[in-house]
């Protein structure tokens, strides 16, 4: 209850950044202009403490600057803020300058969802005819598919498991004698096809469609690098996403040197069309594999070379979702005997067209009813009400997806992005106009000045940090981290982010003792800029926040991600 009680005294908050009215009267001066933000000053270079234990005689800074001052690394843009759980300043570095967050955006979507939508929120996926059903299992009419906004329509094990808990479920498994399936990636289609089956249909003299209606058809975020777009991690964005929206493509090596290679798609389904030169050779050093669009929405072009014996797996992103899923639902009906005579097809929406995302209202230097000290005085006020998938119709099979709080654990832990757009997407519908980009990063936006950051300290153009366009500074991230810990869904959001030495993206770093099992952070990585922020236990035992950006660091190297590491360790020691 306490807190269902803590979202209803914050709704409301987004009212004036949509243009609506308030929820709650309250007065607001018109004339005086908000009060500036006066930010605490951060130590740095010798001014900082002397560092306990490890550092010696060597201030914290001073460590610092040394792994800084390495030709290496040197001329990389950094950014550090280092600070207590409660957000006390303990070290900085540029840490009032903006830098390119990459992956961090997600920091910011996923609390803001997890505080407005709350951790157990679900969507239902459903599949609708207005079409009557014969006595002979004919249903006259087509079969609809309704995106709901569910990111989890795959074959996605969820709760997240670990490698180490992954592998050690399969050799118990393997031990007891038992087959381990490989996993559906039209699992969830199955159920739906299943449930449609039941009701004794076996002919559909219609098509199937896939309607990816409830947002507006944008599929690609603002300066998203179009040679991402052709990879999984670039897929479009769609309030109906089956597989992720992506296809794997598996690519065989020939028999003999000079042979053409050989592939295979999973979902195996009528989809797309692959132009494919890549040959056979024998040196694995001089293999290289690339994948380029075709000039249409179902074409790839798959060229190079592929060393003998050898197996090489891309995810390869889908074009039309809405397309895709109709095709996909379709196959999992004929794998239950259900005939279909006119094919599929996808139906998508227009947005209704940007907005400023920037301008999310006014600050107010008051602290109104359930805003933090130095927050702001507005409510959150949730949007239009969204209108049933369908007036007359029959629903036929539906699919509730997991709750929110899992899928913000798979989010961040293999840093999905995918997933983080469209809880973005959720959050614009929920308390915007529409379920856009705009809209959502506007809900976001609002949400972080109700958390007390700076309006000058960030500005995001999406919710997964792919947009070259998104900035942040490393003290508006580490005091967001200080307000997260605060809040009564911060215990699950913590365990979501991966942990050192452990899982997700952080895995393979911080194998050792003592960061192991002591660093939950979220990485970023986007083109020549990195990033990584969360919490860490210290030598002393208190947990410390800390976030580190890198920007313009020499291109193919991790040089500077090993920097980050021994910076993260000498922060530890020190405190």
């Amino acid at each position: 209850m306490q807190f269902y009680a803590q979202i209803a005294t914050i709704l409301g908050l987004l009212s004036v950044a949509m243009g609506l009215p308030f929820a709650h009267a309250q007065s607001t001066s018109s004339t005086a202009p908000p009060a500036p933000i006066i930010h605490p000053a951060y130590p740095t270079g010798s001014s900082t403490p002397l560092g306990a234990r490890s550092l010696g005689a060597r201030s914290l800074g001073e460590t610092i600057a040394a792994l800084l001052a390495d030709p290496a690394v040197s001329r990389a843009h950094w950014g550090i803020a280092a600070a207590t759980l409660d957000g006390a300043p303990l070290y900085g570095l540029d840490e009032g300058k903006f830098f390119r967050p990459a992956s961090n955006a997600k920091l910011f979507t996923t609390a803001a969802a997890m505080a407005l939508l709350g951790p157990e929120s679900t969507v239902t996926t459903t599949v609708t005819t207005t079409g009557a059903i014969d006595a002979n299992g004919t249903l006259h009419g087509d079969l609809v598919l309704h995106g709901a906004g569910d990111a989890n329509l795959s074959g996605q094990r969820l709760p997240y498991e670990s490698p180490a808990k992954r592998n050690a479920r399969l050799a118990e498994a393997k031990a007891k004698g038992l087959q381990t399936q490989p996993e559906n990636p039209l699992a969830a289609l199955d159920d739906l096809a299943a449930q449609v089956s039941a009701h004794g249909i076996k002919r559909i003299e219609g098509a199937i469609v896939g309607d990816d209606k409830l947002w507006p058809w944008e599929p690609y975020g603002d300066s998203w690098a179009i040679d991402d777009m052709v990879w999984g991690y670039g897929a479009p964005v769609s309030s109906l996403a089956v597989n992720d929206n992506t296809l794997q493509l598996v690519i065989q090596a020939g028999q003999r040197v000079g042979d053409r290679a050989g592939f295979t798609t999973s979902p195996a389904i009528e989809w797309i069309s692959i132009n494919n030169s890549v040959t056979t050779v024998s040196d694995p050093a001089a293999a290289k594999i690339e994948v380029a669009a075709n000039g249409e929405s179902s074409s790839l072009r798959v060229s190079g070379s592929i060393a003998i014996g050898k197996t090489d797996t891309e995810d390869i992103a889908v074009t039309s979702p809405a397309i895709f899923a109709a095709r996909a639902f379709l196959a999992r009906l004929a794998a239950h005997g259900i005939e279909v005579t006119s094919g599929a097809q996808g139906e998508e929406i227009l947005s209704m067209g940007p907005q400023n995302a920037k301008d999310a209202g006014p600050r107010s230097s008051g602290s109104g009813v359930g805003a933090p000290s130095g927050g702001t005085g507005f409510e959150y006020q949730r949007g239009p009400v969204v209108a049933p998938v369908c007036g007359k119709c029959t629903i036929l099979a539906s699919r509730v997806s997991p709750p929110l709080s899992e899928d913000v654990t798979l989010t961040l832990k293999i840093s999905q992005n995918l997933h983080a757009e469209m809880m973005l997407r959720r959050l614009g519908a929920a308390f915007g106009s529409e379920g856009s980009f705009e809209q959502g990063v506007r809900v976001v936006r609002q949400y972080l000045l109700h958390a007390g950051l700076d309006s000058d300290d960030f500005t995001f153009y999406d919710g997964s940090g792919l947009s070259a366009k998104d900035l942040v500074t490393p003290r508006a991230t580490a005091q967001f981290l200080a307000f997260a810990a605060k809040q009564p869904w911060f215990p699950a959001w913590k365990a979501a982010l991966p942990e050192g030495g452990e899982d997700g993206t952080l895995d393979a770093r911080f194998p050792n003792p003592p960061l192991r099992d002591h660093l939950f952070a979220k990485t970023g990585t986007l083109g020549e800029s990195r990033a990584l922020s969360g919490y860490l236990d210290a030598a002393s035992g208190r947990t410390i926040i800390f976030s580190i950006f890198v920007d313009d660091h020499t291109p193919a190297t991790s040089a500077d991600r090993v920097a980050m590491d021994k910076i993260i360790a000498a922060i530890a020691a020190a405190e």
